[in-house]
């Protein structure tokens, strides 16, 4: 069998059903597509460290949400919301990283309105990728915590990577992966953003599989990792290369053969 044909077996094999465990399906247990796109950026900045642990995190923020994570976020102040969040810490995010990153997407929500429009306002439809878009999505934040809080923590900085800095920027792009795309996974809120212009979010798993079917030569999973394993599925769909991620990364934590 070829590899695009035994890539495009592996898409329709992991379909909804196994969405657990992946911190996308935090996203399915709303409607409104408010709550989606803010559950959605927390539970990406929050995916890294073992499947458990991401769990564990954003089922204690999913309960403190209290089914309404848009308007919690909208309406959160220190004095009524911190004792909420008392307690809830993240590997090197700390209970301060969490409350100060709260605080100032609460600020920004209130300024732009939504997630997407922060993202909308740095990305160019010419550009080759997200690559620009990200940075100054990133760039964005971290200038809102350095005028808010006059500094800005390891933890914080690593909620916002920046792609030029060799970051390969995995949860952005998963988090750009989950509002572009659409199908019964993934949920294309974001219209505007072409699913051509997807990177792959590169991880420990898709590194190592994609080592394994030739799809990159390199050997650091950076930024230029994550452009060329794209460039790579895009042969096999070039309008929508990144709709086999979520096979490759689940392959690699169930430890299943490709």
């Amino acid at each position: 069998m070829n590899l695009k044909q035994n890539l495009e077996n592996h898409y329709i094999a992991f379909d909804r059903t196994k969405l657990e465990p992946d911190p996308l399906q935090f996203l399915h247990k709303f409607k409104d597509e408010k709550d989606i796109e803010i559950v959605g950026l927390i539970a990406s900045i929050f995916a890294y460290g073992n499947v458990k642990q991401i769990e564990n995190t954003l089922k204690k923020l999913i309960i403190v949400f209290d089914g309404k994570p848009y308007s919690f976020i909208k309406n959160f102040s220190l004095s009524k919301d911190s004792k909420k969040i008392s307690g809830i810490k993240h590997r090197f995010y700390s209970e301060d990283d969490v409350l100060k990153l709260f605080m100032i997407i609460n600020k920004e929500i209130k300024k732009h309105k939504s997630i997407k429009q922060i993202f909308l306002q740095g990305y160019n439809i010419s550009d080759e990728n997200v690559k620009n878009g990200i940075s100054n999505f990133s760039n964005h934040f971290l200038n809102s915590f350095l005028e808010t809080f006059g500094e800005i923590s390891a933890g914080i900085k690593f909620m916002f990577p920046l792609p030029e800095k060799g970051s390969a920027c995995k949860r952005m792009n998963l988090f750009l992966r989950w509002m572009v795309r659409k199908d019964e996974l993934d949920f294309g809120l974001w219209k505007e953003i072409s699913t051509s212009k997807l990177v792959i979010p590169v991880d420990t798993h898709i590194a190592r599989i994609s080592r394994a079917l030739n799809l990159t030569k390199r050997k650091n999973a950076d930024w230029k990792m994550a452009e060329e394993i794209t460039r790579n599925l895009k042969k096999f769909d070039s309008e929508d290369p990144i709709k086999y991620d979520f096979a490759i990364c689940h392959i690699g934590i169930r430890k299943l053969k490709f």
